[in-house]
């Protein structure tokens, strides 16, 4: 029976995922999703308070786009600031491994077979996975089974900052261009239902996506928008005024 997990383990399977692909590729829709959210809240908020403030279009359309652009560019900059850092670190880590196998080849194979051992395997059937990993590709064996990294497949910082700027984008353009589009009178209510709508559904997939209940998150981010919105009013509303 250990020979036949040894093999199972060992050969690689065509019709499965790859379930580390496919969690990257999760990760990064769910972040999309946010990336969205943020953009609708955000300028949903701009937009709505200098509604309240002024029915003229110009001031709207300008606050709208000055906030669209800031808030794309800043979050490309934050996402590629973070995974520039996180693939400094995925790197240094692998070539602190890279020396190691160079320079105690044997500790890393037992290390190596440790980590199978703990997994479940017996000490026979974790050593011959260890050593036949090994003789396959050593460096991608253990940076995969000793830091969950595949040496193939690092993050893209580019990658992620343009993921988060097009999102960031498309969620924007629907609170700024349900603001312009309706006349004065009906900006604000058609605004606001076409925000708590998209609200609703972002909040939904990005819990479904993450595996918890849709129904506490969409809550919560509703709220929070139906929040950001009332407070940015009231600020408008009262800078109008004042002024």
């Amino acid at each position: 029976m250990s020979e036949e997990l040894a093999e199972h383990l060992l050969v690689p399977h065509e019709s499965e995922p790859h379930t580390g692909s496919l969690a990257s590729r999760l990760n990064w829709l769910r972040a999309g999703v946010l990336g969205a959210n943020d953009g609708i809240v955000s300028v949903a908020g701009i937009v709505i308070g200098v509604a309240a403030a002024t029915s003229e279009r110009t001031p709207i359309l300008t606050a709208g786009i000055a906030g669209l652009a800031a808030g794309a560019v800043s979050m490309a900059l934050g996402e590629y600031v973070s995974v520039s850092t996180q693939r400094d670190s995925e790197r240094a880590l692998l070539a602190t491994e890279c020396r190691e196998l160079t320079e105690e080849p044997e500790a890393e194979l037992a290390e190596l077979a440790a980590i199978y051992r703990a997994k479940g395997l017996t000490a026979a059937t974790a050593q011959t996975v260890a050593e036949e990993l090994t003789a396959h590709d050593t460096f991608a064996a253990h940076a995969e089974a000793e830091l969950g990294i595949d040496p193939d497949d690092l993050t893209n910082p580019w990658h992620a900052a343009l993921s988060s700027a097009v999102s960031f984008i498309l969620g924007a353009l629907l609170p700024l261009l349900a603001i312009l589009i309706p006349p004065a009178a009906d900006r604000l209510p058609v605004t606001f239902a076409a925000v708590m709508i998209a609200l609703i559904l972002t909040g939904n997939i990005s819990a479904r996506l993450g595996g918890a209940a849709p129904l506490p998150s969409t809550i919560r981010i509703a709220i929070g928008g139906a929040l950001a919105m009332a407070v940015t009013y009231c600020i408008g509303h009262l800078v109008g005024i004042a002024v």
